[in-house]
């Protein structure tokens, strides 16, 4: 019987046959495909023939459909829908996949053909899109080591094998710290919580098999908590546990592994030439070097600790005025904001979320699409990995674009967070490819499901990284969609979130969940009011871990990485109600891979030029101006990493910007 990871897909739109597969196919068909992926690098790497493009470059974007397959499938489902099969799994193949592509950069033949490619670039006549990639595969050969010899070159290989391994460790430790911990809540226990925050608990519950209401490490289900249980004392527990994770001793704690891992980068830039692994890392980036990373955070730090230290001292009184004494606490923060967010603002969570039903904000985010780039979103039934997962056909002019799975709910086996990635990109090389991009939240279930403004925030942002995906129009895979620098990849995401604030989009899609009706024009002016209400806290918690990021990767691999986590801290000055929004024990971002790591500033970086981006349509007078979403897709959303992304952003725009238009968005533009 032929492995159904294997096989060729006759399913619709080439989608995974999930229900034929299960988890005795992986480790047999990764070896099969590794086998026939090293067969196809091999005969690269022998061609007889003189190197060409189409013989060197051009052979190495030709995907291998073996391998394609068995890792679109595995790595779905072992982020959003783990069990201890496939936490097996992944910890065999992160050693054996890095091996395999770490001796693939490490074949000193295949690296000699690229190279005498890359040499008679001038000569060759290629295309502007060509050069890109001829640039980007010689670039990635040389970093990832490809130039080394002998015992450098053997360190290197062990290095890369070493981190894959540990950042698969830091991963799942931290999913089962997060999956492992949860609160028991009695019916008293309750009291304060609204409606919805209660139905979480219960549903939760449920799931946990617990005998009542439980408070889980789901930020769908502890931010609530924070914000609405009077209880201090059970606020205190459930933020020590949240704040705790990968930190709690034992086999899952990933404190010595950050360590390690730290120890591993800097080693690695310095065989390949760097004085420390943040010089390496932002060589590829739009900002380049440390010193303009660093000049960015402290430019928004700076307004934004004082905004915060001001905010605290308001929601310290407020506390005092509850019979309080002593510090305001970071277990308090969330509660006394919400209080004054309800007086200030006349606003609170539990009036807004009945308006923010997860289905209507699903056509929203769909609506806007078709307004701006005319897409078009039809429901699918096909088998996926998981019931809760759902499909779409878009189109274009009645023309098939992109398949988009959505998987929303939060559950056990999903790590924690949301991400959008392609089960395949879009691609013209070889052959034709649509994209399948699948979006991952973890909301609370409910009927119906209701958001959290953040939450809506989050589907509208992971949604704008899939247009990303599904409106790439670029001939190499290896350029695709998202296949950009680090700090411009967020630009499509977090520009996309500020449609969600268009009032007409509110009017339309934010219904009550037992009514229907629309949200009241004196809500929807309260709620735009608020926009930027706590943004200090929001800045500052972003800000001081992305400074910390940084400061662990631009100097000396810290031997006590939660030593140097403290020292960054204390010197700028971090307001004590306030607790870094990831730190290192669970800073997965930096730590569970290679992605963000002396990169999680790109975020903020990205947002300088989305505040900017978005003000070009309010410049036009309207939010779907046809003129400016027509620049906005043939020069950003559908050219992938085929161009520079400052040459991009500059032909979008007219030139690059400043940080002035973020800070005002945020609320902490002086006067």
């Amino acid at each position: 019987m032929t492995n159904p990871l294997l096989a060729d897909w006759s399913t619709p739109f080439g989608l995974a046959p999930f229900s034929e597969i299960s988890d005795d196919d992986f480790a047999p068909a990764l070896d099969a495909a590794l086998s026939a992926h090293k067969a196809q690098i091999d005969a690269i790497a022998d061609n007889p023939d003189a190197p060409t493009f189409a013989n060197v470059v051009e052979a190495l974007e030709t995907p291998c459909q073996p391998l394609e397959q068995v890792l679109s499938v595995f790595f779905s489902v072992a982020g959003a829908d783990s069990n201890p099969a496939r936490e097996a799994l992944q910890r065999d193949f992160s050693p054996m996949l890095a091996a395999h592509f770490s001796a693939i950069t490490a074949n000193k033949s295949l690296y000699a053909r690229v190279k005498s490619v890359w040499d008679q670039r001038e000569s060759l006549n290629l295309s502007d899109e060509q050069q890109r990639v001829l640039m980007l595969t010689h670039r990635g050969f040389v970093r990832g080591g490809a130039a080394l010899e002998g015992a450098e070159d053997t360190r290197m290989q062990e290095i890369k094998s070493r981190l894959a391994t540990l950042g698969t460790n830091f991963t799942q430790n931290l999913l089962a710290d997060e999956r492992e911990w949860f609160m028991e809540l009695s019916e008293e226990d309750l009291e304060g919580l609204p409606d919805f925050a209660v139905a979480a608990a219960r549903a939760a519950g449920e799931e946990k098999a617990a005998k009542g209401p439980v408070v889980t490490l789901s930020r769908s289900i502890i931010t609530p908590f924070l914000q609405f249980s009077p209880r201090r004392d059970l606020r205190k527990t459930a933020f020590a546990a949240w704040g705790a994770r990968g930190a709690n001793g034992g086999e899952t704690d990933n404190r010595a592994i950050a360590a390690e891992i730290l120890s591993l980068r800097e080693e690695r830039s310095k065989l390949l030439g760097y004085e420390t692994f943040a010089q390496y890392k932002l060589e590829t980036e739009m900002a380049q070097t440390p010193e303009a990373v660093r000049g960015l955070l402290m430019d928004v730090w700076t307004p934004a600790k004082a905004q915060a230290d001001a905010d605290a001292e308001v929601l310290t009184q407020m506390m005092q005025a509850d019979g309080i004494n002593g510090p305001l606490e970071p277990w308090d923060w969330r509660y006394y904001s919400e209080k004054r967010r309800a007086v200030e603002h006349d606003l609170d969570e539990a009036e807004l979320k009945p308006y923010l039903q997860l289905d209507r904000m699903i056509e929203a985010s769909f609506d806007c699409a078709t307004r701006l780039f005319g897409l078009e979103f039809k429901p699918l039934d096909v088998a996926l990995y998981h019931p809760d997962c759902r499909a779409w056909e878009v189109t274009r002019g009645g023309k098939h674009v992109a398949v988009f799975i959505g998987d929303y709910f939060a559950r056990g086996s999903k790590r924690s967070g949301a991400w959008c990635s392609a089960m395949r990109s879009q691609a013209k090389f070889p052959d034709v490819q649509s994209p399948i991009v699948i979006n991952v939240c973890n909301f609370a279930k409910g009927s119906p499901a209701l958001l959290s403004w953040d939450d809506a925030r989050t589907l509208f942002h992971e949604f704008g990284h899939a247009l990303h995906q599904m409106l790439s129009n670029v001939t190499y895979d290896s350029i695709s969609g998202t296949s950009v620098a680090r700090d411009f990849v967020e630009l499509p995401s977090q520009l996309y979130e500020h449609w969600m604030e268009v009032p007409e989009v509110l009017q339309t899609f934010a219904t009550h969940a037992e009514t229907g009706a629309p949200m009241p024009d004196d809500l929807l002016q309260r709620v735009l009011g608020a926009a930027t209400y706590d943004m200090g806290f929001q800045t500052v918690e972003y800000v001081a871990s992305a400074l910390v990021d940084l400061a662990f990767h631009d100097g000396p691999a810290p031997t006590d990485p939660m030593a140097k986590q403290a020292e960054v801290l204390e010197e700028i000055g971090m307001p004590p109600a306030i607790i870094m929004r990831h730190a290192t024990p669970h800073f997965a971002h930096v730590f569970s891979g290679d992605g963000y790591s002396s990169g999680y500033y790109s975020y903020m970086w990205s947002e300088v030029m989305d505040a900017d981006a978005f003000a070009a349509f309010e410049e036009a007078g309207d939010a779907f101006d046809p003129d400016r979403a027509k620049a906005l897709e043939q020069h950003i959303l559908s050219t992938g990493g085929s161009v520079d992304p400052k040459v991009l952003y500059t032909n979008f725009r007219g030139r690059l910007p400043g940080v002035e238009a973020l800070l005002k968005g945020r609320g902490l533009a002086a006067g």
